[in-house]
């Protein structure tokens, strides 16, 4: 696989770890907690896609092949790292999601 097509990969799975994260708060939100905790799963196993790929690029690196820094590269490592935070993020917000539904259902 050349740079470009990593790069694309990289792009690719952060986004899509994102897009989960984002639907578990949503459906944590919506009292799926199975759901919510299901769609950070496969955020995270997204996010394990995009590491290989990211990795792959290290280790070129570290053999001595360069990798050209380009405008698509710094975006994908941008995409790559807001996708794990938003992962973070959304995993904070499902376990309050889980109190806050837990504590009406109380009657708290």
């Amino acid at each position: 696989m050349d740079q470009t097509d990593v790069i694309f990969q990289l792009i690719l799975h952060g986004g899509n770890a994102r897009s989960l994260a984002m639907e578990a708060i949503a459906q944590a939100k919506n009292k799926d907690l199975q759901g919510a905790q299901d769609a950070l799963n496969r955020a995270g196993e997204e996010l394990s896609l995009a590491h290989q790929n990211q990795t792959a690029l290290i280790q070129k690196e570290v053999t001595g092949e360069k990798t050209e820094i380009s405008m698509l590269l710094i975006h994908a490592q941008d995409h790559l790292m807001n996708a794990m935070t938003i992962k973070d993020l959304a995993t904070e917000f499902v376990e309050l999601y889980g109190h806050i539904h837990a504590g009406k259902e109380a009657g708290v």
